[in-house]
């Protein structure tokens, strides 16, 4: 809450801004129209103009034949930027945000830019708020390292249309082994970043993880991406990406009545339906290529969903359960 200091600061400074405009307007303001204009006392407004006087340094003069005040420089102006609460709840929360750049090169490059823009800022900075950002607390999934010679590069290789040779550590693998690959398209997946590509060993269009290449280099040849290419065919924008290009199914799931309101209350895809049955179990459905990744976001939920459809779907996690009795 507020304290009656603070909200007097508060006050002038909207009073001088108010102020510093009207004398720009070139409409010769003087301590009595500006002490109407304010209903203030004239005491107040001598302050002020004392104020912009010695702390702005203002180029303020008194025309005595316009009965009014005035800038000798008309280019001079009161550097100072009002931030609504809603402005500053989103430069406060910012920086969590940008986690999903955290260990790739995008890091140093944003804080980089967002150095400049804070330099560019007037001296003077007035803030509406009830908060800052300490009362924000962001919790973030551990994020793999990704070098800086990867990013880079793949980056570059994929602008270029220039094929790249890598050294890559599959998921399911203890060793690296040699790829070459043609770059295509880079996507980020809460923080996690993927390079589809097509893959010359195994002669098909690949997702590969940044995070997990090392000794990457570039080579001279250029490539052309296919025009029937389409990105979209290889993930699910509300469940991930997975080594598929496969057509959608329909993936219907029944939630218990213990956990209704939550899956409830969320938009779980862009293609769903959902709604409460009378007993209080929740029907969801949607659409998505991603059986794999699917899989994984409905074993979290444990015995409080079960899988309708498709049969596939139902049998992996059959198979997922069994694998975990086995342990």
């Amino acid at each position: 809450m507020s304290t009656p200091t603070s909200r007097e600061e508060k006050v002038k400074q909207l009073r001088i801004i108010e102020i510093d405009r009207l004398i720009r307007s070139g409409s010769h303001p003087n301590a009595t129209s500006l002490r109407k204009h304010f209903e203030v006392s004239r005491a107040t407004i001598m302050r002020d103009i004392e104020f912009l006087r010695d702390r702005y340094n203002a180029p303020l003069e008194y025309d005595s034949a316009r009965n009014g005040y005035f800038y000798t420089d008309p280019t001079f102006f009161v550097q100072s930027v009002m931030l609504s609460e809603a402005e500053l709840f989103s430069v406060s929360v910012i920086q969590p945000l940008l986690e999903q750049y955290r260990n790739t090169p995008l890091e140093a490059s944003i804080k980089n830019i967002f150095s400049k823009l804070t330099d560019m800022l007037p001296q003077e900075v007035s803030m509406d708020t009830t908060f800052i950002g300490k009362d924000i607390t962001f919790i973030s999934d551990p994020l793999p390292a990704i070098s800086n010679e990867t990013f880079t590069a793949v980056f570059k290789a994929m602008r270029t249309h220039r094929t790249i040779r890598f050294s890559y550590r599959a998921l399911n693998r203890s060793e690296y082994t040699e790829h070459r690959a043609n770059p295509y398209h880079v996507l980020c997946q809460k923080g996690n970043w993927y390079m589809l590509a097509y893959d010359f060993n195994h002669d098909r269009i690949t997702t590969f993880s940044l995070a997990r290449f090392k000794d990457i280099t570039i080579e001279e040849n250029a490539f052309s991406v296919p025009a029937d290419f389409d990105p979209h065919q290889y993930f699910d924008s509300s469940f991930g990406v997975w080594n598929t290009n496969t057509a959608p199914v329909k993936i219907e799931l029944l939630f218990s009545k213990e956990i209704n309101t939550y899956i409830l209350e969320r938009n779980w895809h862009q293609t769903q339906e959902l709604h409460q049955n009378d007993d209080g179990t929740v029907y969801l459905s949607f659409f998505s290529n991603q059986l794999q990744e699917t899989l994984h976001w409905v074993m979290h939920f444990g015995s409080s969903v079960r899988v309708l459809n498709p049969p596939e779907l139902a049998e992996q996690v059959r198979k997922e359960a069994q694998k975990i009795l086995s342990l």
